[in-house]
């Protein structure tokens, strides 16, 4: 898989990663307001990065995986992964930057993190501290417990797992690009020069999905982006290949534990109203 490819249905642009040697404290916090779809080239850093957007649809690519998050969720990346940024328009932006031994039970994997009500306010509050804020101090305190919350904070399968096998990658590729169409297994299989429960049993254990649940968490996922920018519910549930408006709603509030509404740009802003 290519990691900077993207399914955005926005045109895209490339934005530059600030040049850092070293973090001037343990967390350090990156600030953007990005108002058109735009993405980083692959890349990594030496320390921890909590990718988090008040606002807009976050994506991250890496070689594992395809990880998203709308607001109220975020995505952790270790040190040292290689890994691509994709935002929607009117992204805000505000991302840590997190000393490895801060924070050192953050794991090998990227993940999608919940994000409480007073996380969210807790980073904001930061992102406007002076990038040498007083560690012996409140300003120091806060971050031990914004660090805490996050740590603490639940973990979500807001992911889509990529398998390492080259066969396996290009049927993820294109279920993928195109996920409200039928799975060609026999297809598949035949090209793969194995039996279809082989193939089956492969994919199984290279994403820990089979392939009928890797395409659903595929069409839930990538309805957000469409939502966000203020497609009809009903178009996109007709678009990511379900037959009715109703089973779409259902199974997205299964998976998102709200319905799509919630992320509809009219949604979005009640709920940045309500505080929510």
């Amino acid at each position: 898989m290519n990691i900077a490819e993207t399914t955005s249905p926005h045109p895209l642009r490339y934005r530059s990663v600030p040049t850092l040697h070293d973090l001037p404290r343990p967390v350090y916090a990156r600030v953007e307001d990005i108002a058109q779809p735009k993405a980083t080239q692959p890349h990594s850093h030496p320390w921890i990065q909590l990718s988090y957007a008040s606002r807009g649809v976050l994506q991250i690519r890496t070689a594992e995986g395809w990880f998203l998050a709308p607001p109220q969720w975020a995505i952790l990346v270790p040190p040292s992964v290689e890994h691509a940024v994709f935002n929607s328009p009117g992204t805000e932006m505000r991302s840590l930057y997190i000393a490895t031994d801060a924070m050192p039970a953050a794991g090998d994997n990227c993940q999608v993190l919940a994000v409480s009500g007073l996380l969210r306010e807790m980073i904001r509050h930061f992102s406007r501290l002076p990038a040498e804020y007083d560690e012996e101090g409140a300003q120091g305190r806060l971050v031990d417990v914004m660090l805490d919350l996050v740590c603490e904070a639940p973990r979500e399968a807001f992911s889509l797992p990529w398998p390492a096998e080259p066969g396996l990658r290009d049927i993820c590729s294109v279920i993928l690009a195109a996920p409200q169409q039928p799975l060609r297994m026999d297809e598949w299989s035949a090209q793969s020069k194995v039996s279809v429960r082989t193939l089956e049993r492969q994919f199984l254990q290279q994403t820990g999905l089979n392939m009928r649940r890797w395409r659903l968490r595929a069409r839930l996922l990538r309805a957000l982006p469409l939502l966000e920018r203020g497609d009809s519910v009903t178009d996109v549930a007709l678009g990511c290949g379900y037959e009715s408006t109703s089973s779409f709603i259902a199974a997205f509030r299964q998976f998102f534990g709200v319905t799509p509404g919630r992320f509809t740009p009219q949604g979005s802003r009640k709920s940045g109203r309500s505080g929510s």
